[in-house]
């Protein structure tokens, strides 16, 4: 109704914000890749034909940029230790310092993604006098990968070698290979597309499998040459437990080396120039940009997951305590009320009505036909256009007046009723809402003690039929009226809705009326009724019925408006914090709870929503889907609770499951664009509902 000057809505942020959180999913994913890096070298996941004979019952050193392949082989009594899974902060030195110790030279394998978290631990390996060679980015069958993947692991692997220690590798062994027995026809393929990128391969005569950590001697009895022969040796310094592997490597080398055998590289084994050319400026900046880039996800990724245990946690306490509200908020309005005199003094009921064709007529019935002794109605026409004020004349009801006025805007139609109000309490309504002959009753009741100002009631949906009008009623019945009760027990009532409220006039009159400054004139109403020292309470025996948006984008329209004029009022009252009494209460309680539940995990749910999604593509689905089973169970529960607590059937429970998946993302998204629309300045203005009369219908039925 408020008219306001107003910009067009702000939009470059969804573009913004579809970008971070397809960001966030990349570096998710990119996490995903580099930390489920496993170890070992089992047999490959697709290929059973062999590779070409000549290969297979030749060397392992392979040169396949040519024709014909090139195949070399160690010389007797030479060893070529070579360590693929590294490189790891626990294991690799300790292979390291044996190596040292016997003066012996090997060769490392290096996985790319644990480069990029040691890079220290490459250039010690360099430095030392070892050669090094690619293991793939992340540890991939290459076998079973695409080509895109395959280049793409290869070209990773080798900018991240480059930014750690300033040289490109040409050396490859392909993870799930060992020896050349084994190759096969898929992995072949393998080697030669990646000798197109000048790679040279190396697999191995003999397999130690210390993977499997059979024991430190069947680790050194696998490493051994027969009859004095050469032989490249696989091993592993990463990917697991490798302890065996460092104890058998402090006996192998003494051993051999006392038999005649002499450690070296593999390059140096074949007589190969080394294997290792200088990088250059574009690659090993695209290195450093990785490592950034990894560094990044991870922390990113530790970021979520602390989000995701803080929001849980937050989520837990929140139940608690609104459980624990609830069970006192009951015990204490259920019990027996004092003998004595009912509060029966006269009320006025205020009625601020725009183009409210639809209800106006219900509303105004089911107010006359309240079981309350002294009661005035008083509608307040906004300027309607819909011939509202000539519905409610024509109704001719006795105690019914009607006050037409220009279109001035909610708060000023209610201050026009408190003025013309003859009784000393006032019962503010929405003109969409149908009250139950006892509600006034109930609702007044709460005066009796002189301390309080203002008594919330119970607003209900009354259009619920339809699958979005349950799930607005799940969030009145779970998230309004469940956190009123707590808001009650801790003093702290933040709003008061339109629907139905409850003040004494003196109190309205004292804080200036109903304030214009702010969209939710009726939050801003509450906290400074909070903060002028009188006390405002909950009760849920007065019901009214409302009629809730039924599209998407009314709901939107609505809850835009709602959030957008709870910040207004949030930061306007923000002094609330440093105060004593009541609105000490407001602004260390009640503040404090609307920011962080009602708008900074909100606006955190995009990007949990994205979590969630990260963890369809690379968690187990069982273990997500009993997650979700968990936390739908403990909604479910709650919801239940807060049901059984207003006396309401358990049948819309069924629609839970389906609220998360839509109603959810809405409620996020506006507070996203409210958030946006605050701190960019602009102006919000009034979006009035469309009524379909679904609330008046409870009365003509």
């Amino acid at each position: 109704m408020a008219l306001h000057a107003a910009r067009r809505d702000p939009r470059a942020h969804w573009l913004l914000l579809l970008l971070g959180l397809a960001v966030l999913l990349a570096a998710l994913s990119l996490n995903a890749l580099v930390t489920g890096v496993a170890g070992g070298s089992g047999p490959s996941a697709t290929g059973t034909l062999p590779a070409p004979r000549q290969v297979t019952a030749g060397g392992p050193v392979l040169r396949l940029d040519q024709a014909k392949p090139l195949v070399r082989s160690v010389p007797d009594r030479t060893v070529a230790l070579t360590f693929d899974d590294g490189p790891d902060p626990r294991w690799t030195p300790q292979v390291l310092d044996v190596l040292r110790r016997h003066r012996a030279h090997a060769t490392f394998f290096l996985v790319g993604a644990r480069v990029n978290e040691h890079p220290e631990l490459a250039r010690r390996i360099l430095a030392e006098g070892h050669e090094i060679g690619s293991h793939s980015f992340t540890h991939a069958d290459l076998s079973a990968s695409s080509t895109w993947r395959t280049d793409l692991e290869l070209s990773l692997t080798r900018k991240a070698i480059a930014s750690a220690t300033g040289r490109e590798v040409t050396l490859l062994r392909p993870p799930f290979t060992s020896t050349t027995r084994s190759l096969t026809g898929r992995q072949y393929d393998v080697l030669r597309a990646a000798a197109g990128s000048g790679h040279v391969a190396v697999l191995a005569d003999r397999d130690t499998k210390d993977w499997q950590r059979p024991g430190a001697p069947a680790i050194v009895r696998a490493a051994t040459p027969p009859s004095g022969r050469g032989a490249v040796v696989l091993m592993h310094d990463g990917g697991g437990d490798r302890s065996q592997t460092v104890a058998a490597l402090d006996q192998l080398l003494p051993r051999l080396t006392k038999a005649g055998y002499r450690f070296t590289t593999v390059s140096e084994a074949v007589a190969a120039p080394g294997s290792t050319v200088s990088a250059g400026l574009t690659t090993t900046l695209s290195g450093a940009a990785l490592r950034w880039a990894q560094a990044g996800a991870e922390w990113l990724a530790a970021a979520m997951n602390a989000l995701l245990g803080v929001a849980l946690a937050l989520g837990l306490a929140r139940l608690a305590v609104q459980v624990a509200c609830a069970q006192l908020h009951v015990r204490r309005v259920r019990r027996p009320r004092h003998h004595g005199a009912a509060v029966g003094a006269p009320v006025s009921v205020i009625v601020p009505a725009y183009n409210e064709a639809a209800n106006i007529a219900a509303t105004v019935r089911s107010l006359v036909a309240s079981a309350y002794p002294a009661l005035e109605v008083i509608v307040v026409d906004d300027g309607s256009s819909d011939g509202t004020a000539d519905i409610v004349a024509r109704l001719r009801l006795p105690g019914v007046r009607v006050i037409r006025q220009a279109n001035a805007g909610k708060p000023a139609a209610l201050n026009t009723g408190i003025r013309a109000a003859r009784a000393g309490l006032l019962v503010l309504v929405d003109g969409d809402t149908v009250f139950q002959p006892d509600t006034i009753h109930q609702l007044v009741q709460g005066f009796a003690d002189p301390r309080v100002g203002a008594i919330s009631g119970n607003t209900k949906v009354a259009n619920r039929r339809r699958l979005l009008g349950r799930w607005q009623h799940l969030e009145y019945v779970i998230g309004f009226n469940l956190d009123r009760r707590m808001y009650d027990v801790l003093r702290c009532m933040p709003t008061i809705p339109g629907a139905i409220g409850a003040f004494r006039r003196d109190v309205l009159l004292d804080v200036g009326g109903v304030p214009s400054d702010t969209l939710a004139e009726d939050t801003d109403l509450t906290m400074k009724v909070l903060r002028a020292g009188w006390r405002v309470t909950y009760e849920e025996r007065a019901i009214a019925w409302t009629e809730a948006p039924s599209s998407l984008r009314q709901l939107w329209r609505q809850r835009y408006r709602w959030c957008y004029g709870t910040l207004q009022a949030m930061w306007k009252h923000r002094h609330s914090l440093r105060e004593a009494g009541g609105g000490g209460k407001l602004g260390r309680r009640g503040l404090p709870y609307l920011t962080l539940f009602q708008i900074v995990l909100p606006l955190t749910a995009p990007a949990v929503d994205v979590f969630a999604l990260y963890g369809l593509i690379f968690m187990p689905w069982s273990k997500l889907v009993l997650a979700w089973l968990g936390l739908l169970l403990l909604q479910g529960c709650t919801a239940a609770y807060a049901l059984r607590l207003d006396r309401e059937r358990f049948g819309p429970l069924w629609t839970l499951p389906l609220q998360q998946l839509v109603y959810r993302q809405v409620m996020y998204l506006v507070v996203v664009q409210s958030v946006v629309t605050a701190v960019i300045g602009n102006r919000l203005r009034w979006q009035r509902m469309v009524r379909t009369g679904e609330a008046a219908a409870l009365v003509r039925g």
